[in-house]
This record gives structure tokens, sequence and C-alpha cells, in this order.
């Protein structure tokens, strides 16, 4: 593990392996990077891959107030250490943070998303309001089980599926990266695709989506995070939608780095 110093003097964690172009991936809600770590190996054998804890997760610090704009530093610190230019991929609510981090003119190659969670109607964005709500005060209460829980039923999780992840050995783990929750909801503001800002993001960006449900996420809207990727596509001037077959919210990492390697090569 490395160190890199943001902006606002805040440590944030990472790993690099590899050789070639730069790649720094971007991790989503309540991921201390590990779920892009199954990413690293296959990347690295093409690219030189920085895969870092964002702010408040896993080693990296988090000074606070807390601001979109200081997780975009973050990023800028990691660019910065990769020699000044990079691809970069967010995965879910880090793809919101890639996007933002771009249309407020931080400069990177490729840009790659992967189901990022925006509403698509104003109905789902009222939706998103209440839970925003009910997230800030849970975290201002320190009741970090019951925002896991919570960010989980917004997910789509069955009362199941929730009951079986409190008892197991991973639920100290996620509770730990609860406040973190807040910095996720802050990077997709009130929940819809920003468009008048996507519309400033001028990097060639790979939209996609898996073939197939998540399993946990059965109780979202069917094509949830199609509808989300489309009206991404749609905002971006230079957009690749792709929908990557077989693959589901967190896609195996062999076939998804075969996608991200063609796509970066360009």
């Amino acid at each position: 593990m490395q160190f890199v110093t943001s902006k606002d003097g805040t440590s944030i964690a990472y790993e690099h392996r590899g050789g070639g172009p730069a790649v720094v991936l971007v991790g989503g809600g309540l991921d201390d990077g590990s779920e892009n770590a199954a990413l690293v190996p296959e990347l690295a054998r093409h690219f030189t891959v920085y895969n870092y804890a964002r702010r408040g997760r896993g080693d990296s610090g988090d000074t606070a107030p807390y601001a979109v704009a200081r997780e975009i530093e973050d990023l800028a610190a990691l660019v910065d250490r990769a020699g000044g230019r990079a691809h970069v991929f967010g995965a879910s609510s880090g793809g919101a943070l890639v996007l933002e981090a771009a249309a407020a003119g931080l400069t990177v190659d490729r840009i790659a998303t992967y189901e990022v969670p925006y509403m698509s109607d104003d109905a789902m964005a009222k939706h998103w309001s209440a839970y925003v709500g009910e997230l800030t005060a849970l975290l201002a209460d320190d009741r970090r089980s019951d925002a896991v829980e919570l960010f989980m039923r917004l997910a789509g999780s069955s009362g199941e599926d929730v009951s079986a992840a409190r008892e197991s050995p991973f639920w100290r783990g996620l509770t730990a990266l609860a406040p973190t929750l807040a910095h996720d909801a802050a990077c997709l503001g009130d929940g819809l695709p920003p468009a008048g800002r996507l519309a400033r993001v001028t990097q060639p960006t790979l939209v996609a989506t898996g073939g197939i449900p998540d399993q946990h996420m059965g109780g979202l809207q069917p094509g949830f995070f199609d509808a989300a990727a489309d009206a991404i596509a749609s905002a971006l001037p230079s957009a690749e939608r792709r929908v990557i077959e077989g693959q589901s919210h967190v896609a195996e990492p062999t076939a998804f780095a075969a996608v991200l390697k063609q796509f970066f090569a360009g």
C-alpha cells in the first residue's frame, strides 16, 4: 500500500501494478477498493493500474468537512502520481464521481463507467431525496447498521438479503464504511443525470451496463441501470453505450477487463 497527499492534506491510500499507460480505478458505494482489486492483475498486463481507497475508506483519511470537490482533488492527486495523465474507470457511484471530475475540468484521457445509479424520472428522484434525508438523520445519530440496511433496501436487496448480511462476518466492515454513503449521495446530487455538466465532458466515454440483473438487487425497477446509462450517453458529446452480456452489477473481472482494454486502447 502506498499513499498520496490530496490538496487538503488528506492521505489517500492506493496500490499500483503493471506497466504501460496509466489507468485509475474508482470504487462505488460501501467499497474500499476491494471490488476493483480483481481487475488490477487483469489490466496490469497492459496498463499501469492505480486502485485507491476513496477518502473515508480503508487506509485513506477523511478530512472534514466533506465535499465532492475534495474527492475530485483526490482523483487529481492520483492522476498526478500517475504522471499527469491517465484513463479512468468508475464503478457504480464511482462513475458519477469520475463524470463530475471530468465536467469540473480534471484532465484525463478516456473515461469508462459501469452501472452508474442515476434516477431516470422525477418520481424516482423524489424517492432518492427521501433516502438522502433519512440517511443523513441516521448517520447524525451514528446508527451505522441502520444506514447500511437503508442503502441495501434502496439498492433492491430483499429482507432475507439484509438479514443474511447482518449475520455475516462482513457486516462490521460495511458499517465501518457507512459514513461514506453520504459521500456517494453527494456525488449523485439530486439523483438525476446532470445533463448540463455532462455536456462539458469531451473525452471519449464508455457507458456500460451488464446484461443480467444482480440477484441481490431484485427490488430495483427493471432496466434501472440501462435507463440511467441511456440518459448519461445521450448527454455526453462522445459516448459509447455498451451492454456487456452475462454480467451483473459486479462484473466478472476477466471479461470486463477485456472490454476496458479494448476501449482504453482506442
